[in-house]
């Protein structure tokens, strides 16, 4: 090729460069490349802790609290129950419902209807200091988000944040979980399990009545207004056997959750999962571990580490409602030594065939009471009998 060529095509070719980088410079959104495309992220895992009043719920809810993957509040259902504390259980049940599929979405403006008008804090929540979640960023800048943080030190240093970190902690979390003793049926959330909306999965903590009941009467100041509420209004509160009435509409309602869950299709059956207090005491690393693994949860070293350590000290806890270092199994043994056996007695009539059903053992004289090597928990496990019936 000539010289006269090569020059002729070189012009050529620089010219159609020129005319590219122009239209490069002009219409540059023509010539990006696409943005690689962006998994979608995870659907939060939604969990709610379902339970009745002194079963160790407030346990196993820090088990869930002190998780760093976990935004977690205590009963948030109590501000419906003391903003209509003259009402009853079954009336309040839609308004406790709609309240948690709300908290559950992060939207906390639920609560306005039930706080008073005007600025609020963090603090306005009800017992917001048990959650690890709002003592530690992006609530709290004091404490680090893995930290194991315990409710004093939340109250005293956290406690003047503004409501409005309440919502954008829950939304920077995998998981939220919630921890209630105000529903008596399951029926009523039927459509939260069928919300496409809500990935919810059910954690049913039960626990031996006779426990509950001894646990109860020394709480019975503190839970009067609940108690109230589920007698309803027209119940007579003069009534000597008060406790034992209100334990027999715990026990009745404990049962006819387990039983409704029998009948929903399968899919719906595995995201629900029974526990009692009891077996949880009695192996309490092996029963968290557990938990985690059916809420998609890592057992992180340091939680293992925390559940060994709070399970086995040498006391019965400093307080009915605290969660603090304690001897867990001797707790839940203590009422075989302090109650009456005729009030054990009493208890085993009323609550008979939900024992019965939960794999709890009734003890038919003063000596198989006190002799502790009588074993109460029969050997069948409620959960490993459900996976086989499914």
């Amino acid at each position: 090729m000539s010289l006269f060529k090569r020059m002729k095509l070189l012009l050529f070719l620089v010219s159609q460069m020129a005319i590219i980088a122009f239209f490069i410079l002009l219409y540059p959104h023509y010539f990006k490349p696409p943005p690689p495309e962006e998994e979608p992220k995870p659907k939060p895992m939604h969990v709610l802790v379902l339970s009745s009043w002194r079963s160790g719920s407030s346990f196993v809810g820090q088990l869930f609290g002190q998780h760093p993957d976990v935004f977690y509040l205590m009963e948030p259902a109590w501000h419906v129950w003391m903003t209509f504390s003259q009402s009853s259980a079954s009336r309040l049940h839609m308004a406790v419902r709609d309240l948690i599929r709300a908290v559950f979405l992060c939207d906390m403006s639920v609560f306005d209807a039930y706080m008073t008008p005007g600025p609020r804090l963090q603090s306005s929540l009800f017992m917001w200091e048990t959650s690890r979640a709002l003592c530690s960023p992006p609530a709290c800048n004091v404490f680090l988000r893995n930290e194991i943080i315990s409710q004093p030190q939340c109250k005293l240093m956290c406690s003047k944040e503004p409501f409005e970190v309440v919502e954008k902690a829950c939304r920077s979390y995998s998981h939220v979980v919630l921890k209630e003793v105000r529903f008596f049926n399951l029926q009523v959330l039927y459509p939260l399990l069928r919300d496409p909306s809500l990935n919810l999965h059910i954690v049913h903590l039960v626990r031996d009545p006779r426990a509950v009941f001894k646990s109860r009467e020394h709480t019975t100041l503190e839970l009067s207004i609940d108690s109230n509420i589920v007698m309803g209004p027209e119940w007579k509160k003069s009534n000597k056997d008060q406790p034992y009435e209100v334990m027999q509409v715990i026990c009745h309602s404990q049962l006819e959750i387990y039983k409704a869950v029998q009948s929903l299709p399968k899919a719906l059956r595995q995201r629900y999962l029974l526990m009692r207090y009891e077996d949880l005491v009695r192996d309490p690393v092996r029963q968290t571990a557990q938990l985690y693994e059916f809420t998609g949860l890592k057992f992180l070293p340091h939680l293992q580490n925390w559940v060994h350590n709070i399970t086995q000290g040498k006391g019965m806890g400093d307080h009915a409602f605290a969660t603090n270092t304690r001897n867990a199994r001797k707790v839940s043994e203590a009422w075989r030594w302090s109650l009456p056996h005729e009030k054990v007695s009493q208890i085993q009539e009323l609550c008979g065939h939900t024992m019965n059903l939960l794999g709890y053992r009734l003890l038919k004289s003063k000596q198989e009471q006190k002799n502790l090597s009588l074993d109460v928990l029969s050997t069948w496990a409620p959960s490993k009998q459900d996976d086989q019936e499914g």
